[in-house]
């Protein structure tokens, strides 16, 4: 829980070791994303809530992806407003030359996915939004020191933005998502706190969408949730067509607590807006390695804070690419390399119900032998130790037979 130590899970740690994460300025902005799946599929892209990063979402990245769905995932970066978040977030879209998109959102990233949905209609093609709201004035109503948020210490906004989270006994899959969410706070700078608390506590309102309530899916958690009930009621009216998935439990990550659920239901609103998947589609793997990111535009003003701190933060996630290879990883790492394995995974099971069992290597057999060979030294050594001890022995019990007789 929070204040433990914590261990990374092994399925996130395989997907560090595979799927490339990206990061490209854009002005002053530094994007850190993920974008995974065929190219020639309308991305669906995930964005977090106040305590969340491109990361949280690596389980809905490793499984649609194997389907034929793409999916980005990206951090939210410093904007201060919502208006800087809106050209922004465009500015990222057409730097990766991307231009229809489906939005999923949790709790804050919900909040301004409907924001560029009202602004930006022409972009957005459908909406999934899961514990969030519609407006922000009770939260800027609980927090009077929004104008100095800018000039709080990094310990008192960690500590503001984990009081949200329920810290008590729970499930274990909940109480897994707590703790890796809350690793995931422990790597957000001062600045990056702060903004979000900005946005959250910016009195402001999600006005009128051009895009129809079929287009949009709520998915709500019926336990505890750091949002209010209020403010989740809100969404259900302001959308009375939209399509309501509820989750029995999970908390407030539950595309961490229960994946499962969270990607049936994200495949099942791509599938009804019209989204096909595309699991043959293997795209190419860039020569050099990056997965793709050496195209992307560098205009040269990269926030020099915001490099460093990225810097800092991949640096501390786990990865084990430098000392094991995890099964099936190709020695080039590219962007889609998981999903082609994934892919041909699935393909050979389908196609013969028999388990090849791969060839073992020529060391195997060499330190076999040397297993062998030592073992018989050794036995020959034992006997040839035995037999000489044994006249020795012998005599040892004679002498005490004649003694005990005297």
């Amino acid at each position: 829980m929070k204040g433990g130590v914590f261990s990374a899970p092994g399925d996130y740690i395989y997907f560090k070791s595979q799927v490339p994460l990206h990061k490209i300025p854009i002005g002053s902005k530094q994007w850190r994303y993920y974008d995974f799946g065929p190219k020639v599929v309308p991305p669906l892209i995930c964005l977090p809530g106040i305590a969340g990063t491109a990361d949280v979402y690596y389980k809905q990245i490793m499984s649609l992806s194997m389907k034929g769905y793409r999916v980005i995932s990206v951090d939210i970066p410093r904007a201060w407003n919502n208006h800087e978040w809106i050209q922004a977030f465009e500015k990222f879209l057409d730097a990766i030359d991307v231009h229809h998109i489906h939005l999923y959102g949790t709790a804050l990233g919900g909040f301004l996915a409907q924001l560029f949905a009202q602004h930006r209609p022409r972009r957005v093609r459908s909406l999934v939004l899961s514990n969030t709201f519609v407006e922000t004035t009770s939260f800027s109503a609980a927090m009077p020191w929004a104008p100095i948020v800018g000039w709080a210490p990094s310990f008192i906004l960690k500590r503001h933005v984990l009081s949200g989270i329920r810290d008590s006994p729970q499930e274990p899959f909940i109480a897994d998502s707590v703790d890796f969410v809350v690793s995931q706070v422990e790597t957000l700078s001062r600045d990056d706190l702060a903004s979000r608390l900005t946005l959250t506590a910016d009195a402001s309102s999600v006005g009128p969408l051009l895009l129809p309530d079929s287009s949009i899916t709520i998915m709500d958690t019926n336990d505890y949730c750091a949002t209010p009930q209020s403010l989740k009621d809100q969404v259900v009216e302001r959308y009375p067509g939209a399509r309501q998935a509820y989750l029995k439990s999970g908390g407030d990550f539950p595309f961490l607590s229960r994946p499962d659920e969270v990607n049936l239901h994200l495949q099942l609103h791509l599938r009804r807006v019209g989204v096909e998947a595309q699991p043959d589609v293997i795209p190419s793997v860039p020569k050099d390695g990056s997965g793709g990111s050496s195209n992307e535009p560098n205009n040269g003003r990269e926030d020099a804070d915001d490099s460093s701190e990225s810097d800092k933060r991949d640096s501390e996630a786990p990865s084990t690419a430098e000392n094991a290879d995890p099964p099936l990883a190709p020695e080039a790492t590219g962007s889609h390399d998981l999903g082609n394995q994934l892919l041909k995974m699935a393909k050979l099971s389908e196609g013969s119900d028999k388990s090849a069992t791969p060839p073992l290597p020529d060391a195997f057999f060499r330190d076999k032998q040397k297993l062998l060979v030592s073992g018989a030294l050794l036995n020959v050594a034992c006997e040839f130790l035995i037999l000489n001890l044994l006249p020795f022995y012998s005599g040892y019990c004679t002498l005490t037979g004649n003694v005990a007789a005297m």
